[in-house]
C-alpha cells in the first residue's frame, strides 16, 4: 500500500510527530495509517525509556480548581529545560493532567498513570507520545488535590504554585470574598514558604529539636554562662514565638499589613462576611524543588551533536 505526502501531512497532525519519523512509520508500515499510529507508540515507548536516565527538573506547576463541584487539584509536571515549559502543547498537557487529577481523584502518581487520558489511551501512554513529540524527557512528579472550597494561586509561570482550602459555613462558602482573601493568603504562602498551618500543628518531635538547639545557642554564649535554668526556659519560650512566627502561616505577620497576623486577617474577613472562615489545609510546590540540576555546557551539548 502507498501513501501521500497528504497522508503523511494528516499523521503528522494526528501526533504532532516530527515529518521525517511520520514518513518512516508510514514507510514501515506500508501506507498502513493504523499501524503507522501504532509504530510511532511503540517508538515512543522506547524513547521513554531511552530519555529516563535524563534529568528532568524544570516544567511548571499548575493549578485547577472547579468551584461549582468544589475541588481543586495542583500537579507539578517536569522537563529537562525551561524552553519546552513555555511551550503551548506541554502546558495544555499538564492543564489536562491536572485536570484529571481533580475529576478522578487517583491515590498516587502510579494510580494516576493508568486513568484514560482521552478515553484512547491512557496517562503514561500520553506521556511517552508527550516525550517523543516534545523530544525531552517528561515527569509527573507530584499532585494535590484538596475537596471543599479552594483556591488556587500560581506565581511566576508555573514557578510556584499553592493551593489553599477553606472551612466555610454557607453565607461565606463561594462568595467573591473569599476568593479574594484565598488569595491574598495563597499569595502569603507563595512569598514566605511556612512549613506549617499553625504553632498547633506543629509535630511534638519538631518543638523538641528546636528547643534543644536554642537551649544550646543560649548556654554557649558567655554572656548566659551564670544564668538559672528557669531563666534560660524564658528565654527558650520567648524565641519560641519567634520560630512560629517565621514558620506557621497562621502566626506570620500577614504581608498586606505588617500590624496583623494572618490569622487576624482571615479573621477580619469573616466579620465581614458575617459567616464564618477558617483556613483547613494548603500545600505549595516550587518546581524542582529538592531536584538535582542539569548543569550541561550548551556549547559543548552543540559541538557533541556536530560530532
Amino acid at each position: 500500500m502507498s501513501f501521500t505526502a497528504q497522508d503523511v501531512k494528516l499523521l503528522r497532525e494526528k501526533t504532532g510527530v516530527g515529518m521525517m519519523d511520520c514518513k518512516k512509520a508510514l514507510t514501515e508500515a506500508d501506507g498502513d495509517m493504523d499501524k503507522a499510529l501504532d509504530i510511532l507508540r511503540e517508538k515512543g515507548l522506547a524513547a521513554a525509556a531511552k530519555k529516563s536516565g535524563r534529568i528532568a527538573a524544570e516544567g511548571l506547576v499548575y493549578a485547577y480548581v472547579d468551584a461549582d463541584k468544589k475541588v481543586g487539584a495542583m500537579t507539578e509536571i517536569n522537563s529537562e529545560t525551561d524552553f519546552v515549559a513555555k511551550n503551548a502543547d506541554f502546558q495544555a498537557f499538564a492543564q489536562k493532567i491536572t485536570e484529571i487529577v481533580a475529576q478522578q481523584n487517583p491515590a498516587d502518581i502510579e494510580s494516576l498513570q493508568d486513568i484514560s487520558y482521552d478515553g484512547k489511551i491512557t496517562v503514561a501512554e500520553a506521556l511517552r507520545e508527550k516525550i517523543l513529540v516534545i523530544g525531552e524527557n517528561l515527569n509527573i512528579r507530584r499532585f494535590a488535590r484538596f475537596e471543599g472550597d479552594t483556591v488556587a494561586y500560581v506565581h511566576g509561570g508555573g514557578r510556584i504554585g499553592v493551593l489553599v482550602r477553606f472551612d466555610a459555613d454557607d453565607k461565606v462558602s463561594g462568595s467573591d470574598l473569599l476568593q479574594q482573601c484565598g488569595k491574598d493568603v495563597a499569595m502569603q504562602i507563595a512569598a514566605l514558604n511556612p512549613s506549617f498551618l499553625s504553632k498547633d500543628t506543629v509535630p511534638a518531635d519538631v518543638i523538641k529539636k528546636e528547643k534543644e538547639i536554642l537551649i544550646s545557642q543560649i548556654k554557649n554564649d558567655p554572656k548566659n554562662a551564670k544564668k538559672p535554668d528557669q531563666i534560660v526556659q524564658k528565654m527558650v519560650e520567648g524565641r519560641m514565638g519567634k520560630y512560629f512566627e517565621n514558620n506557621c502561616l497562621l502566626q506570620q505577620p500577614f504581608v498586606k499589613n505588617g500590624d496583623i497576623t494572618v490569622e487576624q486577617y482571615v479573621a477580619d474577613i469573616a466579620k465581614q462576611s458575617g459567616g464564618s472562615i477558617k483556613v483547613a489545609d494548603f500545600v505549595r510546590f516550587e518546581k524542582g524543588e529538592g531536584l538535582q540540576k542539569r548543569e550541561d555546557n550548551f556549547a559543548d551539548e552543540v559541538a557533541g551533536m556536530i560530532k
